[in-house]
This record gives C-alpha cells, sequence and structure tokens, in this order.
C-alpha cells in the first residue's frame, strides 16, 4: 500500500471533493474485497479487514478509511455513539444533515422513523444547494443536525453556529465535529491567509481557515448551546478503539438548544 499514499495524497488535494464522490461510489465495489480479513472491523457493515487505508491531505493517517464503507474514524466513532449512546436511531426525528457523508447519507435515509433534508453548497448528494451561513430552512425545524468536520472551512463560523442554533427545535441537538487540536486553548486562524499552499502549510488542509482549539467549546456555549464535550477515550475501551480504527484523541461536541 505504501506505493498508493502519494496518489491517495494527490487525488485528494487535486481533485475537486465532488468528483471523488462519484469517483468513489463507482469504484468502491471493485477494490473492497481485496481487504478482507482479520484484525479490524467496520462497525458500520460489521465486516472485517486486514487493514484500512490511510488517509490524509497532508499526514497520512494508517488504517483511516475503511474500504467498505469510505468511513473515517470521526464516521465510525459517530456511528457507535449513536448506537450505543443515544436512543435517537428508533425515534421519529426531522434530521438536517450538512454535508452529507456518503455511507450517512444512504444509512439515514434507510431509517423509516428519519426525515432527513441534506445541505451542502456544492455536493451532488444534497438536497438542498445553499450556504450553511444562509440555511433556506425554517426556524425550529429540526430534531438532529449533524455538520461534521465542516465550520473548519467556513470563514464566518459563528454565523454557521447561530444558523444551525436557529433551525433546530428548542431541545433539539447538533453533532458538530470538527478537527480539534486539545493541545490549543485558543482557536488560530487568520483570515489575509487564502493562498491553498499557505493553508494547508498554517491550518493542515487546503481549504480549511483555522486550527481550532479548546474554545471552539466556548463559541458553541456563546450561540447558545448547552455543550458536552466528550472524548472518545471515554465512551470506547482501548480494545474497541483498537478493533475499530477510532482516533483516541477525539473530543465529539454534542450541543444542544435549551428546551425553553
Amino acid at each position: 500500500m505504501a506505493s498508493g499514499v502519494p496518489v491517495i495524497k494527490w487525488m485528494l488535494n487535486r481533485i475537486p471533493r465532488p468528483w471523488l464522490i462519484r469517483l468513489s461510489q463507482r469504484t468502491l465495489p471493485l477494490w473492497e474485497p481485496f481487504f478482507r480479513g482479520k484484525g479490524l472491523t467496520d462497525p458500520i457493515n460489521g465486516k472485517n479487514y486486514r487493514k484500512f487505508l490511510p488517509y490524509g491531505y497532508e499526514r497520512l493517517r494508517p488504517n483511516a478509511l475503511s474500504p467498505g464503507t469510505l468511513s473515517l474514524e470521526r464516521h465510525r466513532a459517530l456511528w457507535l455513539y449513536l448506537q450505543r449512546h443515544t436512543s435517537w436511531w428508533n425515534e421519529p426525528k426531522e434530521v438536517l444533515h450538512i454535508a452529507p457523508e456518503q455511507i450517512f447519507h444512504r444509512l439515514f435515509r434507510e431509517n423509516p422513523r428519519w426525515r432527513v433534508t441534506s445541505l451542502d453548497l456544492y455536493s451532488p448528494l444534497a438536497d438542498i444547494k445553499a450556504d450553511i451561513t444562509a440555511m433556506p430552512l425554517d426556524d425550529n425545524r429540526f430534531d438532529l443536525v449533524f455538520c461534521n468536520h465542516v465550520l473548519e472551512h467556513i470563514p464566518d463560523d459563528r454565523k454557521a453556529m447561530s444558523e444551525i442554533y436557529r433551525v433546530l427545535k428548542p431541545g433539539g441537538t447538533a453533532i458538530l465535529q470538527i478537527p480539534l487540536d486539545a493541545s490549543r486553548q485558543t482557536t488560530f486562524e487568520d483570515p489575509s491567509v487564502t493562498d491553498p499552499a499557505e493553508r494547508a502549510r498554517l491550518f493542515g488542509q487546503y481549504d480549511h481557515v483555522r486550527v481550532y482549539g479548546m474554545d471552539f467549546i466556548d463559541r458553541l456555549r456563546e450561540t447558545g448551546f448547552r455543550v458536552q464535550a466528550i472524548p472518545i477515550s471515554k465512551l470506547f475501551s482501548p480494545d474497541e478503539i483498537k478493533r475499530y480504527a477510532l482516533d483516541a484523541g477525539e473530543i465529539l461536541p454534542v450541543a444542544q438548544k435549551p428546551a425553553s
């Protein structure tokens, strides 16, 4: 797989994301069987694999991308959280799925209890093509909002947080995963940096506009949310983190709009 590493980085940094989505949809059935075996488990499809694919725009992470569902560490952690630590999957929910991930786009819609609306400015999977900072959606509409690894791309992230808060029903919950540097207390951002190469150097990816620190939680609270910052290491055992190839350092932000 080492010989394929430069190819993966080149594709992620050069091919537009909508094209990557279409390409992966067509090729997944061809190469997934070659990875079957023992060692790792994708909890989303329940299948076992010898290894996962490396993934990353700048720094490639080993065993990050499941060949079965194209899930990353954050997707597998979210799925396990939904199934083990909430009752949402078995309850009627009005759901907003922002920047829909391929595997969740399908699974969420297959749940007969959920009514799902997806939104993105560019994704071919989205029902509504719109900017997250100006969503053409009614106030107090959704029970759940999933917006994962989106806010680090948005120059006015506080406006986006405010929009998510607006469309949530009182008592509703948003899962707002982001690449969080827990060693930083303060978010690092510089709006003057617009060059993709410089953004990649400073922020870790060519289309990121900041590196979030722990004050991300404060930004959500300032918007009005009640926030739980849940360490993945508190939700799953070391053996589970290894078996499912999760990021042991990830923190899951669960933000609730107060009921009153």
